[in-house]
């Protein structure tokens, strides 16, 4: 069985790149403290760390 994260988005998404807002809404995520569970891949977790610095992320056991 795969990792699991829980991804919450703690930034607002206003004056970012729209490069930036495509990957958050990608990941599911549309408000501040909105948060998804998504499986550790590696396309998962490459979106999470390029934009680590609006996100909290916890591994779910």
């Amino acid at each position: 069985m795969a990792k699991k994260i829980c991804v919450k988005l703690i930034r607002s998404t206003i004056g970012q790149k729209p490069r930036v807002r495509a990957t958050v809404r990608s990941l599911g995520l549309k408000k501040i403290n909105s948060t998804v569970e998504h499986e550790a891949t590696p396309a998962i977790m490459g979106m999470v760390s390029s934009i680590s610095h609006m996100l909290e992320v916890k591994e779910i056991n």
